[in-house]
């Protein structure tokens, strides 16, 4: 079920602060999941001609509805519409835990459950085909836990710095889900893995982005609107990481995916693996890889420089954006 917010409330489903604009020709509401979480999802319709179809954007961990309205306008021109959702657990959706800054979860397979109804309640309904896939990080893991699904769906997938192993830890992934099963099985599923409470990070420091003047944009956000904000993962959100990534990894499981993927790599990556992605995308009967050299983590939030090069290839890859932009 869903409930959708009429013309009076559209301004209290989105955040907003200067210099981040909410797109035009949107709408938005709440999905309630099967178990009774309440998921916030928006839909944007295309400016741009000809309509090309839907994109439905996957938000990495932390990540909201509102950091993507650059993106958004940036398909629109396209033609392109977009949907998007918050993952329980995080955005404008119904946080998990009495400490709403713990990123936590029990299974990603409750995220492709959401992903699911989601196509089926919002996507196929309201927005215009066909269907593509744009995912970032957490988002991509979950769209590959989910492709099975999306067969007669979606008809190609881009999966930017998708988070198939953790990048610089001293122990395998393997490793990892061993230590926070033995951890989860003693109760301790719900405490912080790392980090703990949300803290800013200077631009200096940061390991997402080169641009300063995105970067800030979206610390204002999470300043302006601390709601929308997570603090560390959890070890149960760490161990259903590793199980999702071991899923997808299996040759059985890839002999399954038969959508066309792109995957989009960041040549300074720090957050994430990226020969983990390398690697997976040599293995996947229908993927092909590109490497954006210098760019970090988040690409889509990156400066004009690398954007450049993942839109050119996304434009590519997407039929009919370049007419559109023509």
């Amino acid at each position: 079920m869903r409930v959708k917010a009429d013309d009076a409330h559209m301004e209290n489903l989105f955040h907003v602060i200067q210099g981040n604009p909410t797109p035009e020709n949107g709408s938005g509401g709440y999905l309630t999941a099967r178990d009774g979480k309440k998921i916030r999802y928006a839909c944007f319709g295309a400016a741009g001609r000809p309509l090309n179809g839907t994109v439905v954007i996957l938000p990495g961990r932390n990540e909201c509805i509102e950091k993507y309205f650059e993106v958004v306008r940036d398909l629109s021109i396209r033609g392109l519409g977009s949907a998007i959702m918050d993952w329980r657990g995080q955005g404008g959706s119904y946080r998990l835990m009495a400490d709403k800054h713990r990123g936590h979860v029990k299974s990603f397979f409750h995220y492709t459950l959401d992903l699911d109804q989601f196509f089926e309640e919002i996507v196929l309904p309201d927005c215009r085909g066909p269907y593509y896939v744009l995912a970032h990080s957490t988002g991509a893991l979950i769209a590959l836990l989910g492709s099975h699904s999306m067969v007669n769906r979606v008809r190609r997938m881009v999966l930017v710095a998708p988070f198939l192993a953790f990048n610089g830890l001293p122990f395998s992934m393997k490793t990892t889900l061993r230590l926070t099963t033995a951890l989860c099985w003693v109760g301790l599923g719900g405490l912080y893995a790392a980090w703990g409470p949300r803290e800013a990070t200077p631009f200096d420091l940061n390991k997402l982005t080169t641009d300063p003047a995105r970067y800030r944009r979206n610390s204002r956000l999470y300043d302006t609107y601390p709601q929308l904000a997570l603090g560390g993962p959890t070890v149960a959100w760490v161990r259903a990481a590793c199980q999702a990534a071991a899923v997808v990894q299996k040759p059985e499981f890839m002999a399954g995916i038969q959508v066309p993927i792109l995957f989009i790599g960041a040549g300074a990556e720090e957050v994430v693996s990226t020969q983990a992605a390398v690697e997976y995308a040599k293995r996947l009967r229908g993927g092909s890889l590109l490497m954006i050299d210098g760019a970090r983590h988040e690409i889509l939030q990156e400066a004009d420089v690398f954007r450049e090069q993942f839109f050119a290839a996304f434009d590519a890859y997407v039929p009919g954006t370049e007419e559109a932009l023509a």
